[in-house]
């Protein structure tokens, strides 16, 4: 009898794993960093050109989910494939074990290809030191990546789904707070739609007890917000997006709005 660790025997329930674990993760970054915190795009750094505005960086983010969208997609075909291996002991925890496995390196190769050496974007452009926010990133992905190897690697037994459950409420409770701005001050990038008039505008900030500090004349305000739920009010109030960074695209730092004050 052996104690080893499990072996899919079929390739493709690892592959599906894995290739879950790749979507999973870029779906973590977009839905998250991109959408609900909205501290970059894929494309931030990019500031020429048609991909440089606001149009092309999003257009860009929608091209990226639709890749992960694939990626998923490929990854639960593989793991139907293999469905008649599932019923075996501890083939399951495997698949996630892979599926860890498939998140951390996802996080290791954006962190160190996209991040630095290609330099497309940064987790947190707006902070005061955007290496901490990489490297936090980046020891996610190794997190992820060892948690994975050390499940991979343990003997048979019942799939417990603990740390399933574990992973999807950290995730919605992350997202939960990052939707609203947690300091008073906060500063947040505001685009309204181009039919929102000026005076529906200046209601939209009295209504979110807003202060206006810098605006341009495509729609786009930078307002410092006092109140948790002052997103919440300008999204009430007719706003298409609202951003927990100084800019929504990454296309302006601190000091880029400075110079425009």
């Amino acid at each position: 009898m052996t104690t080893g660790a499990p072996r899919l025997s079929n390739p493709a329930a690892a592959w599906g794993g894995l290739c879950l674990g790749l979507g999973l993760a870029g779906f973590f970054d977009g839905i998250l960093l991109h959408q609900i915190l909205q501290w970059h795009h894929l494309l931030s750094n990019v500031r020429e050109g048609p991909l440089g505005d606001l149009r092309g960086q999003i257009l860009a983010d929608g091209l990226f989910h639709a890749a992960m969208y694939l990626i998923v997609a490929v990854g639960m075909w593989l793991v139907w494939k293999a469905r008649s291996e599932m019923s075996g002991s501890g083939a399951g925890r495997q698949v996630f074990a892979h599926l860890l496995i498939g998140f951390g390196a996802w996080h290791l190769a954006d962190g160190i290809l996209v991040h630095w050496l290609l330099g497309l974007h940064r987790i947190n452009p707006g902070s005061a030191i955007p290496l901490v926010w990489d490297l936090l990133f980046l020891g996610l992905g190794i997190a992820a990546l060892a948690a994975g190897l050390i499940l991979k690697r343990r003997p048979p037994g019942p799939d417990r789904n603990g740390p399933v459950t574990a992973m999807v409420i950290l995730v919605v409770l992350m997202g939960v707070a990052a939707v609203l701005p947690w300091r008073s001050g906060s500063a947040v990038t505001v685009v309204f739609g181009p039919d929102t008039t000026p005076p529906a505008v200046f209601a939209a900030v009295k209504a979110a007890d807003a202060r206006m500090v810098w605006t341009d004349t495509k729609g786009v305000w930078v307002l410092s917000v006092e109140r948790p739920d002052s997103v919440l009010t300008l999204y009430r109030h007719g706003a298409w997006l609202v951003s927990g960074a100084y800019s929504p695209a990454g296309c302006f730092t601190p000091k880029d709005i400075g110079s425009r004050l």
